[in-house]
């Protein structure tokens, strides 16, 4: 589903007859250092990138749940605070995984999550929230946004050190349906349609970002069949997000604290 960049034995998840796959950031440029400050690289114990996130409060990174589904690979912390993840030294611990309740790991559908932190974390000069809409909205066809990630910056490429970011152009809901033939609720559609800049392999969990707000997570894009590779080069259906207004409720309710016991898994 998603490619580990350092871990490549994880199982290619077909999506209605179509492999899928998470994001890298492709025909990008780097972030600037002063931007994007809420990015987050959510990483295993051994420090290896495993996917993007976004910081939302002093103590939730918000994420795609199937960077959680990997037999092996377990997240455990998060960094914030550097663009270049050489030089990331705030490292925190994840102290609780909240998966949605109905998230699918077949169709991806609700494929999101939250990630408490061991520790609050204060905003500074180098770390930052990012908004979330206040109620469910709708995006305007070929409205410009963005997504950024680390990564590859092609299909067969290899991973960068820098956090990239790329403009991308919303696509109606109801052209994605016919590309895709199929699609989940609760998505949104941007960017890898009659465009070379998108998203690919190995950066799920990124934000894609429209008026200075985060309103989709990256879920998945069209795979190489008979591979482990996201089409990079460039798809022929376009880039699917999970629509984050679709689930403020469920949002809420972690933030507040509400129902851990029953939603969320310790990772201490």
């Amino acid at each position: 589903m998603f490619a580990l960049q350092h871990f490549m034995v994880i199982p290619v998840l077909t999506f209605l007859g179509q492999n899928v796959f998470g994001s890298e950031i492709i025909n990008g440029e780097i972030a600037p250092d002063n931007k994007m400050l809420y990015m987050a690289s959510v990483q295993d114990f051994d420090g290896n990138h495993i996917c993007g996130g976004f910081l939302v409060s002093e103590n939730f990174v918000l994420t795609a749940a199937h960077c959680d589904d990997h037999p092996i690979v377990k997240l455990k912390r998060v960094v914030l605070g550097n663009h270049n993840l050489k030089k990331a030294d705030k490292n925190m611990r994840i102290a609780i995984k909240c998966k949605h309740r109905n998230y699918n790991n077949v169709s991806l559908e609700n494929d999101i999550m939250l990630l408490r932190l061991s520790t609050p974390v204060q905003p500074s000069k180098t770390i930052q929230f990012i908004k979330l809409p206040f109620s469910e909205m709708t995006l305007n066809e070929n409205e410009k946004c963005q997504v950024a990630g680390w990564g590859k910056t092609n299909t067969y490429g290899r991973s960068v050190d820098d956090l990239r970011v790329v403009d991308v152009s919303v696509i109606s809901p109801q052209v994605c349906r016919e590309r895709w033939g199929h699609l989940p609720p609760k998505i949104i559609c941007a960017g890898g349609y009659k465009t070379p800049k998108g998203f690919c392999q190995g950066d799920s969990g990124g934000p894609l970002v429209c008026k200075g707000m985060a309103v989709g997570i990256v879920s998945y894009n069209k795979g190489i069949p008979g591979t482990k590779l996201g089409n990079c080069n460039y798809p022929d259906v376009p880039n699917v997000y999970t629509d984050i207004s679709k689930h403020l409720d469920w949002i809420r309710m972690i933030l507040q604290g509400k129902k851990y016991k029953n939603l969320c898994v310790s990772t201490l």
